[in-house]
């Protein structure tokens, strides 16, 4: 038997209720870190977060080719610290509204105005920012690795993946067919 959208939106209240209590709880409890508030994190967070995944660019821009380089970029320990750094803000910024603005219309996809709502929040667009800084470094990553396996230029990809990560990809794949046509050629 197939649940009713309305049954499923009441359990997902239900849960959304329980995280937010529990929240609460551990907030009471001293959980989350004493003595700063909420926008003293996600700014500490994000300037965190944006200067950690610096060293990693600057040795695929720089030193491509270098034993470093290569060891550098196959280790999977940026992502975990991300991955930490995202869940903790993600559970900072969780309100029971969350999962509402998320699926505001009938349809249970995300409207427009109610991601702009969710994003007001410092917290939020903190934890946004860390999650487009791994998945970012993610993709320069596979552009990198790309381009050693294929010998192709990767510094002006890598580079733009930084801050345009579709723009990276994208270009990329430009220079990947360049470069494969030039080798056609000769």
């Amino acid at each position: 038997m197939v649940p009713s959208a309305c049954s499923f939106s009441s359990q997902m209240s239900l849960k959304v209720n329980r995280i937010w209590h529990f929240k609460q709880h551990c907030d009471r409890s001293g959980f989350s870190i004493r003595g700063f508030t909420n926008s003293q994190i996600a700014r500490s967070v994000f300037t965190l977060g944006t200067a950690a995944v610096l060293p990693f660019y600057t040795l695929m821009v720089l030193a491509p080719k270098t034993e470093l380089t290569r060891k550098t970029m196959e280790s999977t320990i940026p992502y975990f610290v991300l991955g930490l750094l995202y869940a903790y803000l993600l559970y900072l910024s969780w309100t029971p509204d969350t999962i509402r603005l998320m699926f505001a219309s009938k349809y249970w996809l995300p409207e427009l105005c109610s991601i702009g709502k969710m994003f007001s929040s410092e917290m939020t667009l903190a934890s946004a920012w860390i999650h487009l800084l791994a998945v970012d470094l993610f993709a320069a990553r596979q552009v990198y690795q790309d381009g050693l396996e294929n010998e192709i230029e990767i510094r002006h990809s890598v580079s733009l993946c930084l801050l345009f990560c579709p723009v990276g990809i994208v270009t990329h794949m430009f220079t990947k067919l360049l470069s494969k046509n030039r080798r056609n050629t000769e």
